[in-house]
């Protein structure tokens, strides 16, 4: 029996995940039969963003793949957040991208073209597939001022001075993702009360203030200004999911209070639960043990990793290494540990590459193959175990009664929810001078020849040059040192 035919027998019913709703690991059943609606909780495009929030999109990545590896079809929404994040999330201070056009001399609208290309880019880079629909907040203001209405209709919203607002007493579930003791909990620790009724009130829509120059405003029922944070999620995923869906993604920071009013403004509207399954990553932190973020100052992003020779691909490896309920502790030795693992991977690939053109499809009907396949599944399966999944790629390849050919086409396989592009590896070439190559090619007719003595002396000379040499099946490779 061939892979593709054992994909297909049911292996939908074994998945299971943690949901943060309940706090408990769960069989994971679909609304509809066959097909996974899922909504990740995009970037505010207002600065680049580093390798933690990275982590986020990787995890949301590897669900979706670990979905359609079981044999769903997955639509997948995410938001671009270009308006209404404030620099507070007691709804105060100024707006994210407008503080950043301030800062940059240029428009809201210019920050937002710029760090939504940068994001798609590190996206691509890091292998995250694109979404199918990639909604921005900005393209969505009608959609946000009729769930707003739909909202003040059922007595959920109220006006202030400075913007309308979701009364969170009249929703006695409030608090319920993130098991918010919300009688407890102290005003200056979460919000400044102002004129709002409750502490955990929040805006669903600002008002511009007249003293303020914006580039991002838009009239409304109440007056000209612009949403608020939360509300975009709920209005674009509702639009495009519906008002019930199955997942949704986000970092462990989004649970006390975007999350939270997620439900609450969305619930409110209509009467039905939102999300059926929560699901949330942790952070990255630094080796000092602080979470990565602009505030804090100790930023890394993709392109401070790609300036130290480091593949983006080799971080995504990092990230599989360890559970998504896992913080990751990052330093430079770590992403070096990681990169040095990967490499030793892709070199795995080319050695098993070589009888790749004639590999027979794997007869899962044999125990050793049908072994590692069902290890795999299983970890995967098991609320998206990738660190597991890894050793169980790492068993097999190391597995000396397993043919590379079998090898080769069970990693193409373990790879569909890896996302390593393990089937693009190949052999790099570096740019050498002439001097380089000649002695290259000596050492080579000299092996051939195998006068092994001078084929050393020559290795000798190149590594003098700045070279290591190492011998594959496709030739030698050189590696500066």
């Amino acid at each position: 029996m061939s892979l593709e035919r054992v994909l297909n027998m049911k292996e939908k019913s074994k998945i299971r995940l943690k949901n943060t709703l309940s706090r408990k690991i769960e069989p994971f059943v679909p609304i509809d039969d066959g097909e996974v609606k899922m909504y990740t909780c995009g970037p505010t495009v207002y600065g680049r963003a580093h390798i933690g929030n990275m982590r986020a999109y990787i995890f949301a990545d590897i669900a979706r793949r670990a979905l359609e590896y079981a044999g769903y079809k997955v639509k997948q929404a995410m938001n671009i957040t270009d308006v209404g994040h404030l620099t507070s999330d007691a709804d105060e201070g100024e707006d994210k991208l407008q503080k950043s056009a301030r800062e940059q001399k240029t428009t809201a609208w210019e920050i937002s073209k710029k760090y939504t290309d940068q994001f798609l880019d590190d996206a691509s880079k890091l292998n995250i597939r694109p979404v199918h629909i990639l909604c921005k907040a900005t393209d969505h203001i009608q959609e946000q001022i009729e769930l707003i209405r739909r909202l003040e209709k059922k007595d959920f919203a109220y006006l202030t001075s400075d913007g309308v607002y979701y009364d969170t007493a009249k929703f006695p579930r409030y608090g319920d993702l993130a098991k918010l003791d919300v009688e407890g909990l102290q005003a200056g620790k979460r919000i400044e009360m102002g004129e709002k009724r409750n502490k955990t009130d929040f805006a669903l829509w600002k008002f511009s203030k007249s003293e303020e120059k914006r580039d991002m405003e838009w009239d409304s029922p109440w007056g000209k200004g612009f949403p608020g944070w939360h509300i975009e999620c709920s209005a674009m995923s509702m639009k495009y999911l519906g008002e019930t869906f199955d997942i949704h993604t986000g970092g462990i920071d989004h649970i006390p209070i975007h999350h939270t009013n997620e439900i609450a403004q969305s619930e409110g509207a209509t009467g039905k639960k939102f999300v059926n399954y929560w699901l949330h990553s942790d952070f990255l932190v630094m080796s000092d043990q602080e979470k990565m973020s602009k505030s804090l100052g100790n930023v890394v992003n993709l392109g401070t990793l790609e300036e130290k020779g480091v593949d983006p691909l080799a971080y995504r490896y990092l990230c599989l290494g360890a559970h998504y309920r896992k913080r990751i502790l990052f330093g430079e030795e770590i992403i070096k540990n990681a990169s040095n693992s990967f490499d030793r991977l892709k070199r795995k690939v080319l050695e098993l590459k070589e009888n790749a053109e004639d590999a027979r499809v794997i007869e899962i009907g044999s125990q050793i193959g049908r072994k590692y396949l069902d290890s795999f599944r299983s970890k995967v399966f098991n609320d998206l175990n990738t660190p597991q999944a890894l050793a169980t790629m790492w068993e097999m390849l190391e597995d000396t009664e397993m043919s590379n050919s079998d090898k080769y086409r069970l990693l193409l396989d373990f790879d569909k929810v890896f996302g390593l592009d393990l089937d693009k590896v190949r052999v790099e070439r570096l740019e050498t001078d002439s001097k380089t190559q000649q002695l290259l090619e000596e050492r080579e007719l000299a092996r051939k020849g195998m006068d092994w003595k001078r084929a050393d002396k020559i290795r000798d000379k190149i590594s003098n040059l700045g070279f290591v040499i190492e011998d594959t099946f496709e030739g030698p490779r050189l590696k500066r040192k």
